[in-house]
C-alpha cells in the first residue's frame, strides 16, 4: 500500500513537471519589446489626445499617456537606466510629428519596487522638462478611483507598435477593442508570472503587441491599466491574455509623487 502511494505521488510530480515544461515557452517575455496593435483599426486622428509616443534616439519604443500637463504614465520596463527619453505629444502619424511636439524628460520615476523577472510593479512616471499646452490634440486622461474593474468590461488599447507578431510597426496610431478577463482565469493562465493585486489581463479580437508597452488600457474615459507584457510567441494570444499593470493599486504612490 505504501509503495503504491509513493509511486502515485512520484507520478503526480512527473506529470506536473511535464505540464510546466510545456508551458515554459509561453511564460517568457522580453521586457523592452514584449507588448503594436494587432487586428486593430486606425484611430480617428487625435481622437485619443492623451496618447504619447515614448522615444529613444528619435525612435518609438513604447506608448504612454498624459495624466497632468507635465507627467506621463508608462511602464517601468520602457526605460533602461542609461536611456535618455523624449515624448511626442499630439501625434497621429509619427512621420509627421513636429519638433514642437517633442519634449525631453527631466526625471524618471519608476516604482521603487519594480522588478523585471518575474515582472512586478511595472509602472513609471516621466516628469517632463516643460508643461504641455493642452488643446484639441493634447489632453489628459483621468485615472480610476479606488476600485477594481469588473470582468467582462469592454475596453480599448491603442499604440504605434507592431501590426502582427514579428511584423512591422505602425506609423499611424492604431486601436482595438478588448475585454477584461476574470482574475482567476488570468492567474490560471499565467501562473507565477501573474499577481492579481497589481495586474489585470484582457483579451479581444485585437490587442497589444511589441511596441505598445506603457500605453493605457482605457475603459470608458478612464485609464485603468498600463500595458505590461504578453506571450513571447504570439501577440494577443488567447491562451495567454495580455497583462496590464492595475492603476488603482498605485493611487497612493501617485499621490506621494505628485
Amino acid at each position: 500500500m505504501r509503495t503504491h502511494l509513493i509511486s502515485s505521488f512520484i507520478m503526480t510530480i512527473v506529470i506536473s513537471l511535464l505540464l510546466l515544461t510545456s508551458l515554459l515557452p509561453y511564460l517568457t517575455f522580453t521586457a523592452h519589446v514584449n507588448v503594436g496593435i494587432v487586428n486593430g483599426t486606425e484611430a480617428k486622428p487625435h481622437s485619443r489626445p492623451y496618447m504619447v509616443s515614448v522615444q529613444n534616439n528619435g525612435y518609438h519604443i513604447c506608448g504612454g499617456f498624459l495624466i497632468s500637463n507635465d507627467l506621463v504614465l508608462t511602464a517601468a520596463h520602457c526605460w533602461g537606466r542609461r536611456d535618455i527619453l523624449t515624448v511626442v505629444v499630439g501625434a497621429h502619424d509619427l512621420r509627421k510629428s513636429k519638433c514642437s511636439d517633442r519634449i525631453e524628460v527631466m526625471s524618471y520615476i519608476p516604482h521603487p519596487e519594480y522588478k523585471s523577472m518575474p515582472i512586478r510593479n511595472d509602472i513609471m512616471l516621466l516628469k517632463l522638462k516643460k508643461k504641455v499646452e493642452l488643446n484639441n490634440k493634447v489632453r489628459l486622461i483621468s485615472l480610476p478611483k479606488d476600485r477594481d474593474i469588473k470582468a467582462g468590461t469592454r475596453c480599448i488599447v491603442a499604440g504605434w507598435g507592431r501590426l502582427k507578431t514579428n511584423g512591422p510597426a505602425s506609423y499611424l496610431l492604431m486601436e482595438a477593442n478588448t475585454t477584461i478577463k476574470n482574475q482567476t482565469e488570468c492567474q490560471r493562465r499565467w501562473i507565477f508570472n501573474y499577481l492579481a493585486t497589481q495586474m489585470i489581463c484582457a483579451y479581444g479580437g485585437g490587442g497589444s503587441c511589441n511596441g505598445d508597452s506603457g500605453g493605457p488600457l482605457v475603459c470608458g474615459d478612464t485609464a485603468v491599466g498600463v500595458t505590461s507584457f504578453g506571450s513571447a510567441l504570439r501577440c494577443n494570444s488567447p491562451e495567454l491574455p495580455n497583462v496590464y499593470t492595475k492603476i488603482s493599486a498605485y493611487l497612493q504612490w501617485f499621490r506621494e509623487q505628485i
